[in-house]
């Protein structure tokens, strides 16, 4: 019963976050950033893309840190909860945001994706505790399933208050979307901080000069012998490369829709809906398939699909076509974190999990999403053309494809299991 509610209380915090994730990184803040708080200018966009990049900048320098300190000192439910308060706070003062108001958008918006971003660090370091080695992939796509319908929920909930279109004659509405996104996380995190236990506390501050010098200590023990998991510093490679183009993706999918194809705010809050549903499904469904043919192969199969979505959403035309990229793209989207997660769990030795989990989700998870952004708009504006840039994106994903191919998928306890 115990193991239940902890597997129940880490899956429902999949499903609290993915309402920051949703609103307030891949759909509505996005629109409303630069349609009201920088009146449609075109700056907004340049303006926009730097903040994502230095929060997971920020992010991606102090992970590996943060989770050294919390591996040593066995505190990681407090690291988590300390992240995940600070994006919820940041996230309800954002409702105050409105015309001319870019910095102070900028700012409480890059301290609410750090503690959206860095908790996951921790939240991901607890799959290996609470499933058995053959269970991880199947847990791991539950995790993501509970995420998508997590955000279904919140697109469904906010619906009546974006409708009206998120511009400055709507503004107020879409204000509350955003407390009500930041009580909605607060409050399906909740159980997650009730059922678990820091485990193994040492005496001390966490945040200490001592504490923090044997945390670098340990970040640089671990970089210098990362060549002693061969496997393990592969993978982080080439998840660094498709990473960046699935980031790069869902951070503009809503700009492209909006500016390309000219979706309404309705026909994209559908489309959301759409796409969130198909990813229900494939988290699901490749998490089964993930446990049966190992996480390597999971992988790559998403990838072609991937591919393929990218090839849709750049020679098809039309919206309808673009409904059936999004739903394709849905179905790949939680199948290849949820793979990709569970191939980590499989790689990393249980005496560094929380450490390597910095590595995965901030080193290299985090800083994939500041180049992949940075070459979007470059070929962008250069080419002066979005399905251009799209097409650049192909490159991202056949050089991790290519990389993942000389990964062996062998547990790090020695069990083999994988293929």
């Amino acid at each position: 019963m115990t193991l239940k509610r902890h597997v129940f209380s880490w899956l429902l915090f999949d499903f609290a976050n993915t309402s920051f994730s949703v609103m307030m990184v891949t759909f509505a803040f996005p629109l409303y950033f630069k349609n009201v708080i920088c009146g449609g200018e075109a700056y907004g966009d340049a303006l926009w893309g730097a903040s994502i990049s230095v929060s997971m900048l920020l992010v991606a320098v102090v992970s590996p840190v943060l989770g050294a300190s919390a591996d040593y000192s066995g505190r990681r439910k407090r690291f988590l909860f300390s992240f995940t308060i600070l994006s919820v706070a940041a996230t309800a003062l954002l409702s105050f945001a409105g015309p001319g108001m870019a910095v102070y958008a900028i700012l409480l918006f890059v301290l609410a994706n750090i503690g959206f971003e860095g908790g996951l660090v921790f939240y991901d370091s607890y799959l290996k505790e609470i499933t058995s080695e053959k269970s991880i992939g199947r847990l791991s796509g539950y995790g993501f399933a509970m995420g998508y319908l997590g955000a279904l929920s919140i697109l469904l909930l906010m619906r009546p208050l974006l409708e009206g279109g998120i511009s400055a004659l709507n503004a107020s509405n879409v204000q509350m979307s955003f407390l009500l996104s930041a009580l909605f996380f607060a409050l399906f995190a909740a159980p997650i901080f009730l059922v678990f236990r820091d485990e193994n506390k040492r005496v001390g501050s966490i945040l200490s000069v001592e504490a923090v010098l044997r945390s670098l200590r340990e970040v640089r023990h671990t970089v210098t012998h990362i060549m002693n998991y061969p496997d393990l510093s592969r993978f982080l490679l080439a998840y660094f490369f498709y990473n960046d183009a699935i980031l790069t993706v869902i951070a503009f999918s809503s700009i492209y829709a909006q500016n390309t194809l000219h979706f309404t705010t309705s026909e994209l809050i559908v489309f959301f809906m759409l796409v969130q549903t198909t990813a229900i499904a494939g988290s699901v469904i490749f998490g089964f398939v993930t446990d049966k043919i190992g996480p390597k192969r999971t992988i790559v199969i998403t990838l072609c699909i991937w591919i393929a979505v990218v090839l849709g959403a750049i020679v098809l035309e039309g919206k309808e076509s673009f409904f059936m990229v999004g739903m394709l793209a849905g179905m790949s989207m939680g199948s290849s974190q949820a793979a990709s997660r569970s191939m980590m769990a499989r790689l990393t030795p249980s005496t560094h999990v929380t450490e390597f989990f910095g590595f995965y989700d901030g080193t290299f998870g985090k800083a994939s999403a500041v180049a992949g952004p940075l070459v979007f708009g470059l070929v962008s504006s250069g080419a002066g053309s979005q399905k251009a840039a799209l097409a650049s994106l192909l490159v991202f994903f056949v050089a991790g494809m290519v990389l993942l191919t000389r990964v062996r998928s062998v547990s790090a306890l020695g069990s083999g299991a994988g293929k």
